[in-house]
């Protein structure tokens, strides 16, 4: 097959001598695939150099997000130590509030409360878990704690811990000769001899249930309700100070020592009731002279 050729032609500019070539078709086809040959050779280097610098960037900045990932890693590994060691000792404290407060079985925390146990790194997920456990049970016993010391602040609030007024016993409880009629009788009080307008204390928080002339000897008296079963009776008072539904607490002055009722002379009539029955006073009274301010 015959070859077609191409002439080519050169002219520097209007005066210089013409250049002509002759090339076939097979050069061009050499040429233009050698240009193309060329041209893709170039673009590939230029991208494969910039690929690896971008690949080497990339590369770093891994190297550097793994070594940020190393430090929090060691630094929530030891945040969790600490955790669970602060969680042991917060266990020990609410075991110790428990026998304090009374409770039988006092709580105990999942692993018992020691504390500063290492954990893998292999089982975070775990340890959270237990972790997690842990702080709910901590916070039921907490609950319960904090409720039984609260009943317990109640019922020690409520015991008539302290001498209604400082005086002298000049009667106490049980069987007695009656000091007017000399009788035998069985006198359910303690009677406390005191001055005159001496002022008369509540023994515990309470509810006045009863206030002013009581019927059958006690003359102007008041009676207070405490709560858990317990009720006291103060008697034979000048005047009262409270009033029937006035919540009163340990200390508050409900009257005045007087020689009202069946009385010989000034003194304080004193009873504590327990369920329904009258007991010694004095077995509750844990301040004698609390009442001498």
């Amino acid at each position: 097959m015959e070859l077609k050729h191409h002439t080519i032609i050169l002219v520097p500019h209007e005066r210089a001598q013409f250049r002509k070539w002759r090339i076939s078709n097979r050069q061009v086809w050499v040429i233009a695939s050698t240009f193309a040959a060329v041209t893709l050779a170039a673009a590939f280097i230029t991208v494969s150099f910039f690929s690896t610098r971008l690949d080497q960037n990339e590369l770093a900045s891994i190297r550097q997000e793994n070594e940020q990932l190393k430090q929090a890693n060691s630094t929530f590994e030891q945040s969790l130590s600490a955790l669970r060691s602060q969680l042991g000792e917060y266990e020990n404290r609410t075991r110790k509030l428990a026998i304090v407060a009374g409770l039988e079985n006092p709580p105990s925390g999942g692993e018992g409360g020691v504390g500063g146990v290492e954990t893998p790194a292999n089982s975070d997920a775990h340890g959270l878990r237990t972790l997690a456990v842990r702080v709910d049970s901590l916070s039921s016993s907490l609950s319960q704690v904090e409720q039984r010391l609260e009943d317990r602040s109640r019922w020690i609030s409520a015991t008539p811990a302290i001498a209604p007024v400082k005086g002298i016993v000049t009667s106490a409880f049980g069987i007695r000769r009656d000091p007017i009629n000399g009788n035998l009788a069985n006198h359910l009080a303690i009677d406390i001899a005191a001055p005159a307008g001496k002022p008369v204390l509540a023994a515990a928080d309470g509810l006045v249930t009863r206030s002013g002339m009581v019927p059958g000897g006690l003359g102007i008296a008041v009676f207070l309700a405490h709560g858990y079963g317990l009720t006291t009776h103060y008697g034979h008072m000048s005047r009262i100070n409270v009033k029937p539904g006035q919540h009163v607490k340990r200390g508050d002055v409900i009257g005045f020592v007087g020689n009202t009722g069946r009385a010989t002379g000034y003194h304080l009539h004193y009873e504590v009731w327990q369920d329904g029955k009258p007991v010694d006073p004095i077995a509750y009274i844990l301040d004698a002279g609390r009442g001498s301010s």
